[in-house]
């Protein structure tokens, strides 16, 4: 850190004044003692005699003399009390420019930081500093991008509900006013609006879903669970929508009765969002197959199919709300949007993973869970039953 002109002429101004007084100090009392030693008869004899006694060689150098003794050590504390406050004003003047850096960061410029590299605590003190002002400015982000979430939240959700909720009160609208011409034309006006009703029932049973799961402190169920029949049932419920698709549902789990403590019907509802996603956007598949192995501690479930590559620049966005890959925005397959943002919600309340590779031979979508749920807060039970 580089003091002012100033800061210079005032640090020397002390440094000059400090040894004026300190040579007054010393003089007084240089004085002060000849005046008690001559007042003293007595005393002036005994270190006279402590001078002859201490006198050695062939020159008879004396090798004590208080004057001498006095006079250099005063001169080491004059040396120590000048260093000392020199010191001192040097820390003031580097607290001083450190108070200027924080006013200037305080006024609104969060980008600057203090450059200081100093020594002993007043580097601690700035090195805390641009750390809470980092830490500052990613808790303002990490707060803008909440408020710009919620946003987008609002404005996908207030779409995909009124596009549905315009068709159900048109086609009911048609049906007030009578401007149908046949019974045929009466249900295929009501058929219209149920199916748009059940659309809209969809999106919003996801999105409570996708907040329920999202909430600080969402309860988790743990138990037991027997991944060999959970998959099992999974896939033998599946079956019939394959079969329409001819899309064939196998499920392999090694080794068998593999368990894993975790909440069945959330993990449920993970590798069914998994499968139904296959099985809607999978396009031209011909088969979704659903493996579980143990790998060290942790349980891998690796869900994959043959059908359409996903573009390499969707993937990083593929868990994110409301996102679609815009090949599937049509309206035989549609969907909120929210099925794999559920997904991961869920696997990050088991504190695992789940990731997505896609090429031209196979898509999979691999969850990744420890074996035993280790909870975040103490005193939390064991495993309740089994599944």
């Amino acid at each position: 850190m580089k003091l002012t002109a100033r800061e210079k002429s005032s640090l020397i101004f002390e440094g000059f004044i400090t040894v004026i007084l300190l040579g007054l100090l010393n003089l007084s009392l240089v004085v002060i003692v000849e005046d008690t030693i001559r007042s003293n008869p007595g005393l002036e004899n005994g270190i006279f005699i402590i001078k002859k006694s201490l006198i050695i060689g062939p020159y008879h150098t004396q090798i004590w003399s208080y004057q001498r003794w006095m006079i250099a050590f005063m001169l080491l504390i004059d040396i120590l009390v000048v260093y000392w406050r020199l010191i001192r004003r040097y820390h003031q003047y580097q607290l001083h420019h450190i108070i200027a850096e924080l006013h200037y960061i305080a006024q609104g410029h969060f980008d600057h930081r203090i450059p200081f590299n100093l020594k002993g605590d007043q580097q601690n003190i700035v090195t805390s500093v641009n750390a809470l002002v980092d830490s500052t400015i990613q808790s303002m982000n990490d707060e803008r991008q909440i408020e710009q979430s919620k946003d987008e939240l609002i404005t996908n959700v207030s779409h995909d509900l009124r596009t549905p909720l315009t068709s159900i009160i048109g086609y009911l609208g048609l049906i007030e006013d009578k401007q149908y011409h046949s019974e045929e034309d009466l249900l295929k006006y009501t058929h219209t609006a149920y199916e748009k009703a059940k659309q809209m029932k969809s999106l919003v049973d996801d999105l409570f879903e996708y907040t329920k799961v999202r909430q600080t402190g969402t309860p988790v169920n743990i138990m037991n669970v027997n991944l060999d029949q959970m998959l099992e049932q999974l896939a033998a419920s599946f079956e019939l929508e394959g079969s329409h698709k001819h899309i064939a549902i196998t499920a392999d789990t090694k080794p068998a009765n593999l368990m894993i403590e975790a909440d069945a019907e959330k993990l449920g509802r993970v590798f069914s969002n998994l499968v139904a996603n296959g099985l809607k956007y999978g396009a031209e598949a011909s088969y979704i197959h659903i493996k579980a192995r143990e790998v060290n501690h942790d349980v891998e479930v690796t869900i994959s199919n043959d059908g359409a590559q996903i573009p390499e620049k969707s993937l990083s966005h593929l868990f994110e709300r409301f996102y679609r890959v815009e090949e599937s925005r049509s309206k035989a397959t549609g969907g909120t949007g929210l099925g794999l943002a559920i997904v991961q919600s869920i696997v990050e309340l088991h504190h695992g993973t789940v990731r997505v590779t896609s090429d031209e031979q196979e898509t999979c979508f691999i969850v990744t869970l420890p074996r035993q749920y280790q909870s975040k807060t103490k005193g939390r039970s064991g495993p309740q039953a089994s599944a």
